[in-house]
């Protein structure tokens, strides 16, 4: 049985910083790793994907600010968040796939996702 279980969410002052992980288990040979958000009334999107040739894709309101990085001994991925704000507040998911990193970047095409975990940043 496939798992991904994130980790790292919590409150935090804006300016401030989280780190987020995502463990996955169960499946090998993933090939692109991502994180998403949503907020309640909005689509989940994309926040920062990153494949296994090293390939990134970043939403443009967290370039500069984010820095995805995944351990592939570990299976998990990370997602360093600096400079936080207000608007980053959302319920982030991750997402992998052993599918293509096309797929995965153009169409948001992942195999498993996780359960989601609480980002909230105070004002």
């Amino acid at each position: 049985q496939v798992q991904l279980v994130e980790s790292g969410g919590g409150v935090v002052q804006a300016g401030g910083s989280l780190r987020l992980s995502c463990a996955a288990s169960g499946v090998d040979n993933l090939n692109v790793l991502g994180w998403y958000r949503q907020t309640p009334g909005k689509q989940r999107e994309l926040v920062a994907a990153l494949a296994a040739g090293g390939s990134t894709n970043y939403a443009n309101s967290v370039k500069e600010r984010f820095t995805i990085s995944r351990d592939n001994t570990k299976n998990t991925v990370y997602l360093q968040m600096n400079s936080l704000k207000p608007e980053d507040t959302a319920v982030y998911y991750c997402a992998a796939t052993q599918g293509s990193a096309y797929e995965a970047f153009v169409n948001h095409k992942y195999d498993y996702w996780g359960q989601g975990t609480q980002v909230t940043v105070s004002s």
